[in-house]
């Protein structure tokens, strides 16, 4: 039994991280009967809220369920943009090449692979704003910012302009892609979390897939630039929804007594996002040393980095696959399929449906495994329960890749149609599940995981395009995907099911 006088409800469930009584009779067994009667319940009283929501109307908890539709589809919109952007140098390979007189290699690995690698380090630096002035100030300004780097790069007159500009673009405007999880988490309860992540990680997952197959088209008709304008374009309507449409999630609901906002109406609003609220909100919060030391302090636990190596790789050879099957594809025999540019933009149609369908099931499969763990456990909710959806997406996996180098290697267009889109319906279902369980057992961190994860997966994918081509040119793409099948098959052997036999201990133990 809890002693009522020191339980503070707003902020129990970062102190009981990975392990929620969802199931009201079990609440009122484990909290006693004082503090159950103050909990608040979902409206159909069968499942306890958290976290819990405040009587403070400005809570984003209280929300309606429109306005907290449009904060997930404006954020959803906005985390498109940076892979989005990042894929459209794959569908404008060859003609950038040809504009700038040099080889694809080069063009590859100046400009796509480097504005993917920085695009984890923003991520991480994007969190560290966020936590001392605000989810909203830095978003508008990263994309405000991303925005005149693009259009930097559509008119860019030579290779060394073209490629600063595409890096400074990856660096500044991943924000969206860490903002995310914070939003999802600060307007909606843990129960309807996972089923919100499925959307919005659907649009980094679809990003590097859409440009390829819409501006594929595009480029075998007109300039590359015409491929960055359209960019830009997307890019300022994302910018117009964020200032019309995106309101501060953050609320210190921790803080005792919770600060009043500083300014109301209109006011609050252009304050809001342009970053003075937050600036003078700033007092409040973690200290400039704390946002600094934070990703340091997470990263090392034993619950978070064994199931981010497994996902770095997972997502990293995926990545890379993206970047080099233009190359594949668009090469002569023996090493590709020769493809027109047209041929090349269609078979990225394969991996957007797989991505579609995977958030689909994930959608559900997410739902049912928690519902059914909570049931087993007597009302409780415990995050490693997460992990078994990977039993299903890492044998898939395998098998994608298997077939797509077997494809490859032998020039067979139905297995590597097949095997990519099985290996990318695969990754969708596994992204979510490993984000889910890091998010559960990190419920005060999620800036910070968020752009770890990001960062993980960009570092283990940006390597992969220096690498994929030229091995297999000299043993074959059978035993290069199949190499890269086995070492994320590896990894899953080690990580998940020590993480779910340990995964209590190491959240008693090393929880922040």
């Amino acid at each position: 039994m809890l002693d009522d006088e020191k339980v503070d409800l707003f902020s129990y469930h970062e102190l009981r991280a990975g392990r929620l009584v969802i199931d009201p009779e079990q609440a009122k067994v484990e909290l006693g009967e004082v503090l159950y009667s103050k909990l608040k319940l979902t409206a159909d009283g069968t499942k306890v809220l958290w976290p819990q929501p405040t009587d403070d109307p400005n809570d984003p908890q209280n929300w309606s369920d429109r306005r907290k539709a449009v904060q997930l589809i404006v954020i959803t919109l906005a985390s498109f943009i940076p892979d989005f952007d990042s894929g459209i140098g794959i569908a404008a390979l060859f003609p950038l090449s040809v504009q700038f007189n040099t080889t694809t290699g080069v063009i590859n690995n100046l400009t796509s692979n480097w504005s993917v690698f920085l695009l984890g380090w923003g991520g991480i630096l994007s969190v560290m704003l966020m936590r001392r002035f605000g989810r909203l100030p830095v978003l508008f300004w990263s994309q405000i910012l991303a925005l005149g780097f693009l259009i930097g790069a559509t008119f860019a007159p030579n290779l060394k302009t073209f490629a600063a500009m595409r890096c400074l673009t990856g660096f500044i405007g991943s924000c969206p892609q860490v903002t995310g999880l914070y939003v999802i988490t600060d307007i909606f309860p843990f129960h309807l979390q996972a089923r919100k992540l499925n959307i919005w990680a659907a649009a980094f997952m679809l990003a590097p897939l859409v440009s390829p197959f819409a501006f594929g088209f595009l480029v075998a008709r007109a300039s590359w630039r015409w491929a960055y304008g359209t960019g830009c374009l997307y890019g300022a309507v994302v910018v117009l929804l964020i200032v019309f449409f995106m309101e501060e999630t953050m609320y210190d609901r921790a803080l005792k007594p919770i600060p009043p906002r500083p300014s109301t109406g209109l006011r609050y609003r252009v304050e809001t996002l342009i970053g003075i609220t937050g600036w003078k909100m700033a007092k409040y919060r973690a200290s400039v040393a704390e946002v600094i030391l934070a990703p340091l302090n997470v990263v090392w636990r034993p619950q978070f980095i064994l199931v981010v190596v497994f996902e770095a790789m997972i997502f990293g050879f995926s990545l890379g696959v993206a970047v080099t099957n233009v190359v594949f594809l668009s090469s002569p025999p023996p090493l590709g399929f020769g493809f027109s540019q047209y041929a090349v933009a269609g078979t990225y149609g394969t991996p957007i449906v797989a991505v579609i369908l995977g958030e689909l099931t994930g959608r559900f499969l997410n739902d049912w495994i928690m519902n059914v763990s909570i049931r087993r456990n007597n009302g409780v909710f415990e995050a490693e329960s997460r992990l078994w959806a990977t039993y299903i997406s890492v044998p898939l996996y395998v098998c994608g890749f298997l077939a797509l180098g077997a494809g490859i290697q032998h020039t067979i267009k139905a297995a590597v149609i097949m095997g990519w889109g099985i290996a990318m319906f695969a990754l969708m279902i596994n992204t979510v599940v490993v984000y889910a369980y890091c998010n559960d057992s990190f419920p005060g961190q999620q800036g910070e995981i968020s752009a770890l994860l990001t960062l993980a997966r960009t570092l283990g994918g940006f390597a992969v395009a220096y690498f994929q081509v030229p091995w297999a040119t000299k043993v074959g793409a059978l035993e290069t995907f199949g190499v890269e099948a086995a070492i994320v098959f590896g990894l899953f052997v080690v990580a998940v099911p020590i993480t779910q036999l340990k995964g209590r201990y190491f959240r008693e133990r090393f929880s922040i």
